[in-house]
Protein backbone atom coordinates (compact mmCIF):
# COMPACT_ATOMS: atom_id res chain seq x y z
CA UNK A 1 0.00 0.00 0.00
CA UNK A 2 1.45 3.50 -0.77
CA UNK A 3 1.71 5.72 2.20
CA UNK A 4 2.00 9.59 0.93
CA UNK A 5 3.12 12.74 3.73
CA UNK A 6 0.69 14.96 3.35
CA UNK A 7 -1.09 17.63 5.27
CA UNK A 8 -4.77 18.53 4.64
CA UNK A 9 -6.57 21.22 6.64
CA UNK A 10 -9.95 19.39 5.71
CA UNK A 11 -8.48 16.46 5.31
CA UNK A 12 -5.67 15.26 8.00
CA UNK A 13 -3.19 16.12 10.23
CA UNK A 14 -0.46 14.41 12.41
CA UNK A 15 -1.80 13.49 15.82
CA UNK A 16 0.68 14.31 18.61
CA UNK A 17 -0.57 12.23 21.61
CA UNK A 18 0.91 12.25 25.03
CA UNK A 19 3.71 9.87 25.71
CA UNK A 20 3.99 8.94 21.83
CA UNK A 21 3.25 10.79 18.42
CA UNK A 22 1.02 8.92 15.34
CA UNK A 23 1.55 10.06 11.92
CA UNK A 24 -1.49 9.74 10.19
CA UNK A 25 -0.79 9.66 6.92
CA UNK A 26 -3.62 8.86 4.17
CA UNK A 27 -3.26 6.51 1.04
CA UNK A 28 -3.45 7.02 -2.33
CA UNK A 29 -7.32 5.25 -2.24
CA UNK A 30 -7.95 7.73 0.04
CA UNK A 31 -7.63 10.59 -1.62
CA UNK A 32 -9.72 11.58 -4.47
CA UNK A 33 -7.03 11.59 -6.91
CA UNK A 34 -6.54 14.17 -10.13
CA UNK A 35 -6.70 12.61 -13.82
CA UNK A 36 -3.39 12.59 -15.10
CA UNK A 37 -4.09 14.72 -18.42
CA UNK A 38 -5.94 17.84 -17.39
CA UNK A 39 -9.51 18.25 -19.75
CA UNK A 40 -8.39 19.75 -23.07
CA UNK A 41 -6.90 22.81 -23.36
CA UNK A 42 -6.00 25.55 -26.09
CA UNK A 43 -3.45 23.61 -27.86
CA UNK A 44 -2.28 27.41 -28.27
CA UNK A 45 -1.72 28.12 -25.07
CA UNK A 46 0.94 25.31 -24.64
CA UNK A 47 4.55 26.41 -25.32
CA UNK A 48 7.45 28.64 -24.37
CA UNK A 49 8.74 31.82 -24.26
CA UNK A 50 12.37 33.38 -23.55
CA UNK A 51 11.84 37.01 -21.16
CA UNK A 52 15.03 37.63 -21.61
CA UNK A 53 16.35 35.99 -18.33
CA UNK A 54 13.94 33.41 -17.83
CA UNK A 55 12.49 30.35 -20.50
CA UNK A 56 8.96 30.65 -19.07
CA UNK A 57 7.06 27.33 -19.80
CA UNK A 58 3.00 27.53 -20.07
CA UNK A 59 1.81 23.49 -20.10
CA UNK A 60 -1.42 24.01 -21.33
CA UNK A 61 -2.99 23.35 -17.92
CA UNK A 62 -3.48 25.64 -15.31
CA UNK A 63 0.44 25.58 -14.50
CA UNK A 64 3.27 28.48 -15.88
CA UNK A 65 6.61 27.69 -14.32
CA UNK A 66 9.96 29.78 -15.15
CA UNK A 67 14.13 28.19 -15.07
CA UNK A 68 16.64 30.50 -14.89
CA UNK A 69 18.83 30.88 -18.30
CA UNK A 70 22.06 30.61 -16.28
CA UNK A 71 21.86 28.48 -13.02
CA UNK A 72 18.89 26.10 -13.82
CA UNK A 73 16.54 27.19 -11.07
CA UNK A 74 12.84 27.07 -10.72
CA UNK A 75 12.32 30.90 -10.49
CA UNK A 76 8.38 30.58 -10.73
CA UNK A 77 5.45 28.54 -10.06
CA UNK A 78 2.33 29.47 -11.17
CA UNK A 79 -0.57 27.63 -10.46
CA UNK A 80 -4.36 28.90 -11.10
CA UNK A 81 -3.00 32.50 -11.73
CA UNK A 82 -1.23 32.24 -7.80
CA UNK A 83 2.32 31.94 -7.64
CA UNK A 84 3.76 29.28 -5.65
CA UNK A 85 7.50 29.21 -5.55
CA UNK A 86 9.72 30.91 -2.90
CA UNK A 87 10.99 31.32 0.25
CA UNK A 88 13.40 34.46 1.54
CA UNK A 89 14.72 34.81 -2.24
CA UNK A 90 15.74 31.39 -2.70
CA UNK A 91 14.62 29.19 -5.76
CA UNK A 92 13.56 25.84 -6.16
CA UNK A 93 16.54 24.11 -7.70
CA UNK A 94 18.99 20.65 -7.96
CA UNK A 95 20.82 20.56 -4.55
CA UNK A 96 21.33 23.76 -2.96
CA UNK A 97 21.77 25.32 -6.36
CA UNK A 98 23.99 24.94 -8.99
CA UNK A 99 25.50 27.98 -10.18
CA UNK A 100 26.56 29.07 -13.46
CA UNK A 101 24.77 26.20 -16.07
CA UNK A 102 24.29 26.00 -19.93
CA UNK A 103 20.67 26.22 -20.10
CA UNK A 104 18.71 25.41 -23.63
CA UNK A 105 15.40 24.39 -24.30
CA UNK A 106 13.40 22.75 -27.12
CA UNK A 107 9.77 21.86 -28.23
CA UNK A 108 8.75 18.91 -30.22
CA UNK A 109 5.18 18.85 -30.66
CA UNK A 110 3.31 18.30 -27.34
CA UNK A 111 6.36 17.74 -25.26
CA UNK A 112 8.92 20.63 -24.05
CA UNK A 113 12.40 19.80 -22.70
CA UNK A 114 14.93 22.49 -20.38
CA UNK A 115 18.13 20.96 -20.75
CA UNK A 116 21.04 22.02 -17.69
CA UNK A 117 24.29 21.09 -17.78
CA UNK A 118 26.75 21.83 -14.76
CA UNK A 119 30.11 20.47 -15.44
CA UNK A 120 29.37 16.92 -15.42
CA UNK A 121 25.66 16.62 -14.17
CA UNK A 122 22.60 17.07 -16.62
CA UNK A 123 19.32 17.60 -15.62
CA UNK A 124 16.06 17.92 -17.04
CA UNK A 125 12.85 20.05 -16.66
CA UNK A 126 10.27 18.38 -19.09
CA UNK A 127 6.53 19.55 -19.82
CA UNK A 128 3.93 18.09 -21.89
CA UNK A 129 0.80 19.35 -22.60
CA UNK A 130 -2.45 19.51 -21.08
CA UNK A 131 -0.82 18.52 -17.70
CA UNK A 132 -0.17 20.24 -14.27
CA UNK A 133 3.52 18.41 -13.95
CA UNK A 134 6.54 18.83 -14.35
CA UNK A 135 8.96 15.70 -15.04
CA UNK A 136 12.23 15.74 -13.67
CA UNK A 137 15.42 13.96 -14.31
CA UNK A 138 18.96 14.50 -12.72
CA UNK A 139 22.37 12.55 -14.38
CA UNK A 140 25.10 12.27 -12.09
CA UNK A 141 27.85 10.95 -13.84
CA UNK A 142 30.30 11.60 -10.31
CA UNK A 143 30.98 13.29 -7.16
CA UNK A 144 31.60 16.73 -8.32
CA UNK A 145 28.07 17.36 -7.23
CA UNK A 146 28.36 16.87 -2.97
CA UNK A 147 24.49 14.81 -3.03
CA UNK A 148 21.64 14.03 -5.39
CA UNK A 149 18.36 16.08 -4.19
CA UNK A 150 16.10 18.34 -5.82
CA UNK A 151 14.03 20.51 -3.54
CA UNK A 152 10.71 22.19 -4.45
CA UNK A 153 10.52 25.84 -2.06
CA UNK A 154 6.96 27.07 -1.52
CA UNK A 155 6.00 30.25 -0.06
CA UNK A 156 4.98 30.25 3.74
CA UNK A 157 1.73 30.77 5.37
CA UNK A 158 -0.09 27.77 3.12
CA UNK A 159 -0.12 24.94 5.43
CA UNK A 160 -0.46 24.26 9.20
CA UNK A 161 2.39 24.28 11.23
CA UNK A 162 1.82 21.30 13.38
CA UNK A 163 3.54 18.68 11.87
CA UNK A 164 6.68 16.90 13.37
CA UNK A 165 8.41 17.89 10.18
CA UNK A 166 7.39 21.90 11.20
CA UNK A 167 8.65 24.52 13.44
CA UNK A 168 8.88 28.05 14.06
CA UNK A 169 12.03 31.00 13.72
CA UNK A 170 11.76 31.27 17.32
CA UNK A 171 11.69 27.83 18.42
CA UNK A 172 15.64 26.88 20.28
CA UNK A 173 18.00 24.94 18.00
CA UNK A 174 19.08 21.85 20.53
CA UNK A 175 21.04 19.78 17.78
CA UNK A 176 23.62 21.03 14.64
CA UNK A 177 21.55 23.63 13.14
CA UNK A 178 18.62 21.85 12.37
CA UNK A 179 16.75 20.32 15.33
CA UNK A 180 14.57 22.52 17.31
CA UNK A 181 12.62 22.42 20.88
CA UNK A 182 9.27 24.63 21.44
CA UNK A 183 8.01 26.53 24.06
CA UNK A 184 6.36 23.16 25.27
CA UNK A 185 9.78 20.73 25.17
CA UNK A 186 8.65 18.95 22.30
CA UNK A 187 11.03 18.68 19.25
CA UNK A 188 11.00 19.23 15.55
CA UNK A 189 12.88 18.79 12.68
CA UNK A 190 13.07 18.40 8.84
CA UNK A 191 14.30 14.90 9.31
CA UNK A 192 11.03 13.85 11.24
CA UNK A 193 8.77 13.43 7.96
CA UNK A 194 10.56 10.65 6.99
CA UNK A 195 9.38 7.41 5.72
CA UNK A 196 11.18 4.13 4.24
CA UNK A 197 11.28 4.58 0.65
CA UNK A 198 9.10 1.77 0.02
CA UNK A 199 6.43 2.85 2.04
CA UNK A 200 5.40 6.13 0.04
CA UNK A 201 5.01 7.03 -3.79
CA UNK A 202 4.49 10.65 -2.90
CA UNK A 203 5.42 13.48 -0.46
CA UNK A 204 4.24 17.24 -0.39
CA UNK A 205 1.29 19.42 1.03
CA UNK A 206 -2.29 20.38 0.65
CA UNK A 207 -4.68 22.43 1.55
CA UNK A 208 -8.18 23.43 -0.17
CA UNK A 209 -7.26 25.21 -3.02
CA UNK A 210 -3.79 23.51 -4.04
CA UNK A 211 -1.87 20.32 -3.74
CA UNK A 212 1.86 20.25 -4.12
CA UNK A 213 3.72 16.85 -4.46
CA UNK A 214 6.94 15.51 -5.58
CA UNK A 215 6.01 11.94 -7.15
CA UNK A 216 9.00 10.29 -6.36
CA UNK A 217 11.06 8.22 -8.99
CA UNK A 218 12.33 4.72 -8.72
CA UNK A 219 15.45 5.09 -6.91
CA UNK A 220 17.28 2.98 -8.94
CA UNK A 221 19.96 5.49 -8.93
CA UNK A 222 19.53 6.19 -5.29
CA UNK A 223 21.15 4.20 -2.41
CA UNK A 224 20.30 2.45 0.72
CA UNK A 225 18.26 -0.30 -0.40
CA UNK A 226 14.12 -0.41 0.35
CA UNK A 227 14.35 0.87 3.81
CA UNK A 228 16.20 4.10 3.71
CA UNK A 229 14.94 7.16 5.31
CA UNK A 230 15.34 10.59 4.65
CA UNK A 231 14.05 13.39 5.07
CA UNK A 232 11.28 14.43 2.55
CA UNK A 233 9.92 17.84 3.52
CA UNK A 234 9.98 20.73 5.92
CA UNK A 235 7.88 23.87 6.75
CA UNK A 236 8.19 27.00 9.18
CA UNK A 237 7.17 30.41 9.10
CA UNK A 238 9.79 31.14 6.18
CA UNK A 239 8.78 29.00 4.33
CA UNK A 240 8.70 25.28 2.82
CA UNK A 241 10.68 22.77 0.87
CA UNK A 242 9.68 19.07 -0.47
CA UNK A 243 12.34 16.91 -1.23
CA UNK A 244 13.40 13.91 -4.32
CA UNK A 245 16.76 12.64 -2.15
CA UNK A 246 18.70 10.49 -3.93
CA UNK A 247 22.40 10.47 -2.54
CA UNK A 248 22.42 12.54 0.91
CA UNK A 249 25.24 11.52 2.42
CA UNK A 250 23.38 11.16 5.67
CA UNK A 251 23.39 7.71 7.34
CA UNK A 252 24.12 6.14 4.01
CA UNK A 253 25.08 2.21 4.22
CA UNK A 254 25.92 2.05 0.21
CA UNK A 255 28.24 3.58 -1.80
CA UNK A 256 27.06 6.45 -4.25
CA UNK A 257 25.43 5.32 -7.56
CA UNK A 258 25.66 7.49 -10.82
CA UNK A 259 23.36 7.88 -14.09
CA UNK A 260 20.39 9.27 -15.20
CA UNK A 261 17.63 8.89 -12.59
CA UNK A 262 14.14 9.81 -13.08
CA UNK A 263 11.63 10.64 -13.93
CA UNK A 264 10.42 12.44 -10.47
CA UNK A 265 7.60 14.60 -10.98
CA UNK A 266 6.34 17.96 -9.32
CA UNK A 267 2.44 17.80 -9.71
CA UNK A 268 0.39 20.37 -8.56
CA UNK A 269 -3.46 19.51 -8.42
CA UNK A 270 -6.31 21.26 -6.79
CA UNK A 271 -5.91 20.01 -3.23
CA UNK A 272 -6.09 16.52 -4.09
CA UNK A 273 -3.50 13.09 -4.21
CA UNK A 274 -1.95 13.06 -7.41
CA UNK A 275 -2.96 10.42 -10.20
CA UNK A 276 -1.64 7.06 -9.41
CA UNK A 277 -0.68 7.07 -13.25
CA UNK A 278 2.20 9.02 -11.60
CA UNK A 279 3.51 6.46 -9.79
CA UNK A 280 6.76 5.20 -10.63
CA UNK A 281 5.88 1.50 -11.09
CA UNK A 282 2.13 2.51 -12.79
CA UNK A 283 3.54 5.17 -15.33
CA UNK A 284 3.88 5.21 -19.18
CA UNK A 285 7.48 5.98 -20.00
CA UNK A 286 7.39 4.99 -23.80
CA UNK A 287 7.28 8.69 -24.73
CA UNK A 288 10.28 9.71 -22.73
CA UNK A 289 12.34 7.22 -25.55
CA UNK A 290 12.68 9.52 -28.36
CA UNK A 291 13.37 12.62 -26.22
CA UNK A 292 17.12 12.05 -26.48
CA UNK A 293 18.05 12.30 -22.69
CA UNK A 294 21.53 11.11 -21.81
CA UNK A 295 21.65 8.28 -20.26
CA UNK A 296 17.77 7.37 -20.38
CA UNK A 297 17.05 3.51 -21.18
CA UNK A 298 13.45 2.72 -22.25
CA UNK A 299 11.34 -0.49 -21.28
CA UNK A 300 12.93 -2.42 -24.69
CA UNK A 301 16.32 -2.05 -22.93
CA UNK A 302 15.65 -3.01 -19.73
CA UNK A 303 14.99 -6.81 -18.29
CA UNK A 304 12.55 -8.88 -15.38
CA UNK A 305 13.25 -11.35 -12.70
CA UNK A 306 10.11 -13.46 -11.75
CA UNK A 307 10.77 -15.85 -8.43
CA UNK A 308 8.40 -19.11 -8.11
CA UNK A 309 8.56 -18.38 -4.81
CA UNK A 310 10.14 -18.48 -0.97
CA UNK A 311 9.76 -21.58 1.74
CA UNK A 312 10.61 -21.14 5.30
CA UNK A 313 9.09 -17.81 5.49
CA UNK A 314 7.77 -17.03 9.22
CA UNK A 315 4.17 -15.92 9.62
CA UNK A 316 2.99 -12.37 10.28
CA UNK A 317 5.96 -10.84 8.32
CA UNK A 318 6.64 -9.03 5.36
CA UNK A 319 9.16 -10.34 2.93
CA UNK A 320 11.26 -8.03 0.72
CA UNK A 321 13.17 -9.27 -2.23
CA UNK A 322 16.03 -6.71 -2.84
CA UNK A 323 18.52 -6.51 -5.86
CA UNK A 324 21.93 -4.48 -6.13
CA UNK A 325 25.03 -3.41 -7.62
CA UNK A 326 27.37 -0.46 -8.17
CA UNK A 327 25.27 0.46 -10.85
CA UNK A 328 21.11 -0.07 -9.61
CA UNK A 329 18.95 -1.58 -7.32
CA UNK A 330 15.42 -2.47 -6.90
CA UNK A 331 12.99 -4.22 -4.51
CA UNK A 332 10.13 -6.42 -5.30
CA UNK A 333 7.34 -7.70 -2.29
CA UNK A 334 6.83 -11.22 -1.94
CA UNK A 335 3.64 -12.92 -1.95
CA UNK A 336 2.35 -13.51 2.10
CA UNK A 337 1.27 -16.87 1.12
CA UNK A 338 3.65 -18.65 -1.61
CA UNK A 339 6.46 -15.91 -1.68
CA UNK A 340 6.03 -15.09 -5.52
CA UNK A 341 7.67 -11.56 -6.78
CA UNK A 342 8.11 -9.96 -9.91
CA UNK A 343 10.70 -7.39 -10.36
CA UNK A 344 9.82 -5.59 -14.11
CA UNK A 345 12.05 -2.71 -15.62
CA UNK A 346 15.56 -3.31 -13.91
CA UNK A 347 18.61 -2.58 -16.05
CA UNK A 348 20.35 -5.51 -17.37
CA UNK A 349 23.51 -6.55 -15.77
CA UNK A 350 24.38 -9.42 -12.06
CA UNK A 351 23.00 -8.29 -9.09
CA UNK A 352 23.36 -9.69 -5.71
CA UNK A 353 19.92 -10.51 -4.36
CA UNK A 354 18.49 -10.70 -0.95
CA UNK A 355 15.20 -11.82 0.91
CA UNK A 356 14.61 -9.78 3.72
CA UNK A 357 12.64 -10.87 6.34
CA UNK A 358 11.15 -7.41 7.70
CA UNK A 359 14.72 -5.40 7.46
CA UNK A 360 16.77 -8.49 8.43
CA UNK A 361 18.58 -10.09 5.10
CA UNK A 362 18.01 -13.92 6.03
CA UNK A 363 19.51 -15.19 2.43
CA UNK A 364 21.01 -13.85 -0.34
CA UNK A 365 22.24 -14.99 -3.75
CA UNK A 366 22.57 -13.51 -7.26
CA UNK A 367 20.92 -13.21 -10.69
CA UNK A 368 21.68 -12.07 -14.18
CA UNK A 369 19.17 -9.62 -15.94
CA UNK A 370 19.40 -9.44 -19.61
CA UNK A 371 17.65 -6.90 -21.81
CA UNK A 372 14.18 -8.33 -23.47
CA UNK A 373 13.88 -11.18 -21.33
CA UNK A 374 12.40 -12.66 -18.14
CA UNK A 375 15.02 -14.44 -15.16
CA UNK A 376 13.00 -17.07 -14.23
CA UNK A 377 14.09 -18.06 -10.80
CA UNK A 378 13.38 -21.38 -8.75
CA UNK A 379 11.92 -21.62 -5.07
CA UNK A 380 14.47 -20.33 -2.52
CA UNK A 381 14.58 -22.18 0.86
CA UNK A 382 15.40 -19.80 3.93
CA UNK A 383 17.67 -21.65 6.33
CA UNK A 384 19.20 -19.20 7.90
CA UNK A 385 16.69 -17.09 10.13
CA UNK A 386 17.81 -16.64 13.53
CA UNK A 387 14.78 -16.78 15.28
CA UNK A 388 14.78 -20.69 14.23
CA UNK A 389 17.45 -21.20 16.74
CA UNK A 390 16.54 -22.84 20.33
CA UNK A 391 16.40 -20.04 23.38
CA UNK A 392 16.36 -20.10 26.85
CA UNK A 393 15.28 -16.37 26.50
CA UNK A 394 14.63 -13.93 23.80
CA UNK A 395 14.10 -9.87 23.76
CA UNK A 396 12.37 -8.85 20.72
CA UNK A 397 12.53 -10.56 17.37
CA UNK A 398 14.83 -10.82 14.57
CA UNK A 399 13.41 -8.71 12.10
CA UNK A 400 16.30 -6.05 11.53
CA UNK A 401 14.42 -3.29 13.06
CA UNK A 402 13.83 -1.82 16.57
CA UNK A 403 9.83 -2.26 16.01
CA UNK A 404 8.29 -3.33 19.69
CA UNK A 405 10.98 -1.68 22.18
CA UNK A 406 10.29 1.32 24.10
CA UNK A 407 10.32 4.55 22.20
CA UNK A 408 10.90 2.80 18.81
CA UNK A 409 7.48 4.45 17.32
CA UNK A 410 8.14 7.56 18.84
CA UNK A 411 12.00 8.33 17.68
CA UNK A 412 11.05 8.02 14.17
CA UNK A 413 9.17 11.59 14.73
CA UNK A 414 11.12 13.69 17.81
CA UNK A 415 14.28 13.91 19.30
CA UNK A 416 15.14 11.33 22.05
CA UNK A 417 15.52 14.03 24.63
CA UNK A 418 11.72 14.78 23.77
CA UNK A 419 9.25 15.10 27.01
CA UNK A 420 6.63 12.78 25.57
CA UNK A 421 8.80 9.46 25.14
CA UNK A 422 9.52 7.44 28.11
CA UNK A 423 12.51 7.21 30.40
CA UNK A 424 15.76 5.42 28.80
CA UNK A 425 16.90 4.16 32.04
CA UNK A 426 15.28 1.54 33.97
CA UNK A 427 15.90 -2.28 34.71
CA UNK A 428 14.81 -4.98 32.69
CA UNK A 429 13.36 -8.91 33.82
CA UNK A 430 13.08 -11.40 30.73
CA UNK A 431 9.36 -11.56 30.58
CA UNK A 432 8.27 -8.40 31.02
CA UNK A 433 6.75 -6.69 27.75
CA UNK A 434 9.38 -5.88 24.93
CA UNK A 435 8.24 -2.28 25.41
CA UNK A 436 9.75 -1.91 28.45
CA UNK A 437 13.03 -2.50 26.99
CA UNK A 438 14.96 0.66 25.39
CA UNK A 439 15.04 0.56 21.46
CA UNK A 440 18.58 2.64 21.61
CA UNK A 441 21.18 2.92 24.38
CA UNK A 442 24.05 5.80 24.48
CA UNK A 443 26.84 5.55 26.58
CA UNK A 444 25.88 8.81 27.92
CA UNK A 445 22.60 8.55 28.79
CA UNK A 446 21.53 4.73 30.03
CA UNK A 447 24.53 2.73 30.11
CA UNK A 448 24.48 0.74 32.94
CA UNK A 449 21.35 -1.05 31.59
CA UNK A 450 20.41 -4.43 33.24
CA UNK A 451 18.40 -7.81 32.37
CA UNK A 452 17.73 -10.33 34.73
CA UNK A 453 16.71 -13.78 34.22
CA UNK A 454 16.42 -17.26 35.78
CA UNK A 455 18.57 -20.24 35.01
CA UNK A 456 17.56 -23.72 36.46
CA UNK A 457 20.66 -25.31 37.21
CA UNK A 458 20.84 -27.81 34.38
CA UNK A 459 21.10 -24.24 32.15
CA UNK A 460 23.41 -22.60 34.74
CA UNK A 461 26.13 -25.71 34.46
CA UNK A 462 26.18 -25.22 30.95
CA UNK A 463 27.95 -22.53 28.39
CA UNK A 464 26.01 -20.44 26.80
CA UNK A 465 25.62 -17.91 23.64
CA UNK A 466 24.54 -14.38 24.12
CA UNK A 467 23.42 -12.94 20.78
CA UNK A 468 22.57 -9.18 20.79
CA UNK A 469 21.53 -7.45 17.55
CA UNK A 470 21.77 -4.56 16.02
CA UNK A 471 20.35 -2.19 13.17
CA UNK A 472 22.40 0.54 13.63
CA UNK A 473 25.83 2.12 15.53
CA UNK A 474 27.06 5.34 16.48
CA UNK A 475 30.30 6.83 16.81
CA UNK A 476 31.52 3.19 16.66
CA UNK A 477 29.31 2.17 19.93
CA UNK A 478 29.23 -1.81 20.92
CA UNK A 479 27.96 -3.74 23.76
CA UNK A 480 30.08 -4.83 26.11
CA UNK A 481 28.42 -7.34 28.96
CA UNK A 482 28.60 -8.53 31.87
CA UNK A 483 26.90 -11.56 33.33
CA UNK A 484 27.05 -11.69 37.04
CA UNK A 485 30.78 -11.11 37.95
CA UNK A 486 31.96 -11.93 34.56
CA UNK A 487 32.51 -9.61 31.76
CA UNK A 488 33.39 -9.96 27.93
CA UNK A 489 35.93 -8.76 26.16
CA UNK A 490 35.32 -5.12 24.23
CA UNK A 491 34.10 -6.41 20.62
CA UNK A 492 35.11 -4.60 17.51
CA UNK A 493 33.03 -2.30 15.94
CA UNK A 494 30.73 -2.80 13.20
CA UNK A 495 31.09 -1.10 10.02
CA UNK A 496 28.12 1.48 10.17
CA UNK A 497 27.01 5.14 8.78
CA UNK A 498 29.58 7.45 10.49
CA UNK A 499 26.94 10.25 9.97
CA UNK A 500 23.77 10.77 12.86
CA UNK A 501 21.25 8.49 13.14
CA UNK A 502 19.38 7.77 16.46
CA UNK A 503 18.63 11.69 16.59
CA UNK A 504 17.31 12.08 13.20
CA UNK A 505 15.23 9.61 12.97
CA UNK A 506 16.54 6.56 11.49
CA UNK A 507 17.82 3.48 13.25
CA UNK A 508 18.54 1.69 9.84
CA UNK A 509 22.19 0.72 9.31
CA UNK A 510 24.18 -2.34 8.17
CA UNK A 511 22.26 -4.60 11.20
CA UNK A 512 25.21 -6.82 12.83
CA UNK A 513 24.89 -9.47 15.74
CA UNK A 514 27.31 -9.64 18.70
CA UNK A 515 27.87 -13.30 19.85
CA UNK A 516 29.69 -13.76 23.33
CA UNK A 517 30.73 -16.77 24.59
CA UNK A 518 29.59 -17.01 28.09
CA UNK A 519 31.12 -19.85 30.11
CA UNK A 520 29.36 -21.93 32.86
CA UNK A 521 31.43 -20.71 35.92
CA UNK A 522 29.78 -16.86 35.40
CA UNK A 523 26.34 -18.51 35.65
CA UNK A 524 24.20 -19.14 38.94
CA UNK A 525 21.15 -21.10 39.78
CA UNK A 526 18.48 -18.68 40.37
CA UNK A 527 18.12 -14.88 39.13
CA UNK A 528 21.47 -14.18 36.89
CA UNK A 529 22.09 -10.25 36.11
CA UNK A 530 23.46 -9.37 32.52
CA UNK A 531 24.82 -5.64 32.28
CA UNK A 532 24.73 -3.79 29.23
CA UNK A 533 27.32 -0.96 28.91
CA UNK A 534 28.01 1.20 25.37
CA UNK A 535 31.63 1.62 25.12
CA UNK A 536 33.85 3.22 21.94
CA UNK A 537 37.07 4.73 21.15
CA UNK A 538 35.51 7.97 20.42
CA UNK A 539 33.11 10.50 22.54
CA UNK A 540 30.11 12.34 22.36
CA UNK A 541 28.13 13.97 24.97
CA UNK A 542 24.26 12.72 25.47
CA UNK A 543 22.27 11.73 22.71
CA UNK A 544 25.13 12.15 20.55
CA UNK A 545 27.67 9.82 22.40
CA UNK A 546 28.48 6.38 21.27
CA UNK A 547 24.99 4.66 21.12
CA UNK A 548 23.37 1.62 19.41
CA UNK A 549 19.78 0.40 18.14
CA UNK A 550 18.66 -2.54 19.31
CA UNK A 551 16.87 -5.58 16.61
CA UNK A 552 17.26 -8.43 18.88
CA UNK A 553 18.54 -10.32 22.24
CA UNK A 554 19.10 -14.22 23.32
CA UNK A 555 20.51 -16.27 24.76
CA UNK A 556 20.75 -19.46 23.20
CA UNK A 557 19.71 -22.94 24.56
Amino acid sequence: MSRPISDSISRRTFLIRAGGMSLIAGTAGALAAETWLAPPADAASFGYSDDGTHYVVNTGANLVFKVDHTNGDLTSLVYNSVEYQGYAGTNSQVESGLGASTVTIAQSGTVIVISVVHGTLHHYYVARSGENNIYMFTNKADDSVTATRYIVRHQPGLFPEDTPDSWLNADTVIEAADIFEQADGTTRAKHYSNLRVIDYDYVGRANSAVGIWMVRSNHEKASGGPFYRSLLRHLNDSGGGIYEILYYGENQTEAERFGLQGPYILAFTSGGAPSSTLYHANLDTSWIDGLGLAGWVGASGRGRVAGVGISGMASGYAYTVGFANSAAQYWASASSSTGYYSCPNMLPGTYTQTVYKGELAVWTGSVTVTAGAVSALNTITIAADPSDDAVVWRIGEWDGTTSGFKNAAQVLYMHPSDPRLSAWTGSYAVGSAQADFPCYQWNGVNNGLTVTFTLTAAQAAATHTLRIGITTAYLNGRPQVTVNSWTSAIPSPATEPSTRSLTVGSYRGNNHTYTYAIPATAFVTGTNTLTLNIVSGDSGTEYLSPGVAYDCLDLLA
